[in-house]
């Protein structure tokens, strides 16, 4: 190991610590990975060290790192031409929107193509409101949409709590409480969380309510599963009301629970869905909106008030359909479903030797361990949107993952555990282990 080598990751750290400024993080004290390069489920830094990605990037490198065809996807469209305007088209474009047509059911056949997930979202909510002539957005409390101001209002994750005196105005938010905290029974779940919704949207006025936008899966927030049943319940109510369901399908969409989108799973078909990273799996920005050919139809002659500079940019449009090719040919939303069953049972084994487990949520590869003090009481190693002196204990295990060789998101007291979809048995088994080791720290805190 040469010092060289070393100083020049420390360098690299250096350099982007003084000059540029870090998300949702205080700006001193950043501890972050020069990652040199990374290839299927691993990153590599400078120092020669490998890194098993157990959350794919920012939940979006669905097809694993390093994909040369990809890359050769995007050179070659560059040398035919890198931009053209939105008035424009490519085959690129073209070929895209055929085959997201192919892939999305019902009448989801049009695609207004976006730079990213809240970009996605936020064109969503203008038109919703532009096609009903509505202006209120309902959402869920624990649900997170992006950080653009738009969305970040119409979510309902803490992060949004230090800007709420900018916050966009007509978004409602309603609770949906999730299982394993309902002492009541999944059947009573449903029904409470339906008659809740209700209660809401008599009180909003449902004339005034555009649009109710969900996650197709719950991701960020502990990925908290719907009672089931309930978002063909909601699907109904929309209908009824002629309100639009928007699906956020940017974390759970393209592969990452076992369907093309999460929403396959509860047997609906939205209006619109948003979805952004599993789109490109991060190798570019890039988004997209695909709506319904009846939303579509208002505006053949109409102008469609919607609108981006990079708006279904060649190059994206490019990568974008390597990456469903990728999808197919390599057959990765089957490998999901089948490393789902080995993921789930092999955390089950996990939550016999660690008292601090108590509870496991996963669709797919879309996972999160959730750690207590206590499985009868069930209170949190750490609460929601805890304080720094309740972060002791996860802090700790957070950074035994990290000092094991692995990078994942640990948020409150959540592990979340959401591999490449090209993940084996083995590197399933080897993340696991690094898991396991740093749970250890929990269950001395146990009660």
């Amino acid at each position: 190991m040469s010092t060289k080598t070393i100083s020049q990751a420390q360098e690299i750290i250096q350099d982007s610590q003084d000059y540029t400024l870090f998300s949702w993080s205080k700006q001193k004290g950043t501890n972050p990975i020069a990652v040199k390069y990374a290839e299927g489920v691993y990153l590599y830094d400078y120092d020669g060290n490998r890194i098993i990605d157990f959350s794919s990037g920012l939940m979006n490198v669905n097809i694993g790192h390093g994909n040369q065809r990809v890359t050769q996807a995007v050179v070659k469209q560059m040398q035919e031409v890198a931009y053209v305007t939105p008035s424009c088209v490519t085959k690129a474009r073209a070929d895209l929107g055929k085959r997201l047509a192919e892939i999305c059911p019902g009448d989801l056949n049009k695609s207004f193509f976006t730079l990213c997930g809240a970009t996605s979202i936020e064109n969503g909510i203008k038109l919703a409101r532009l096609y009903t002539g509505r202006h209120k957005i309902l959402t869920r409390y624990q649900s997170y949409h992006g950080a653009t101001m738009g969305v970040i209002s119409a979510g309902g994750d803490p992060r949004k709590l230090p800007v709420d005196a900018q916050q966009a105005p007509n978004f409602v938010h309603f609770d949906l409480p999730y299982l394993y905290r309902w002492e009541y029974g999944e059947e009573n779940l449903l029904k409470e969380a339906v008659a809740s919704l209700e209660r809401v949207i008599a009180y909003e006025g449902p004339n005034n309510i555009a649009a109710i936008l969900l996650e197709g899966e719950s991701g960020t927030s502990g990925c908290l599963q719907y009672p089931k049943g309930y978002l063909k319940a909601v699907r109904e109510i929309t209908q009824k009301h002629g309100i639009l369901l928007i699906i956020d399908e940017v974390m759970s969409g393209l592969g990452r629970t076992g369907k093309w989108f999460g929403f396959q799973n509860h047997d609906i078909v939205p209006d619109m869905i948003a979805m952004a990273k599993g789109l490109t799996c991060g190798y570019l920005p890039f988004g997209c909106l695909q709506v319904s050919d009846k939303i579509a139809a208002k505006y053949d002659d109409a102008v469609l008030p919607l609108g981006l500079t990079y708006s279904a940019h060649p190059v994206a449009c490019a990568a974008a359909l390597e990456t469903l090719k990728i999808y197919e040919d390599e057959g990765l939303i089957e490998n999901c479903l089948a490393m789902e069953q080995y993921m789930n049972q092999q955390v089950h084994q996990l939550k016999e030797k660690h008292p601090s487990i108590g509870d496991w949520r996963n669709t797919g590869l879309l996972g999160c361990i959730e750690l207590v003090k206590n499985r009868k009481t069930k209170e949190p190693m750490a609460p929601f949107n805890a304080r720094p002196d309740e972060m002791v204990v996860m802090n700790k295990v957070a950074a035994k993952i990290k000092e094991s060789g692995m990078y994942t998101f640990v948020r409150w007291n959540y592990i979340f555990v959401a591999p490449p979809l090209s993940i084996t048995k083995e590197q399933i088994d080897e993340g696991l282990a690094i898991i396991s080791e740093a749970i250890k720290i929990a269950d001395q805190h146990t009660i």
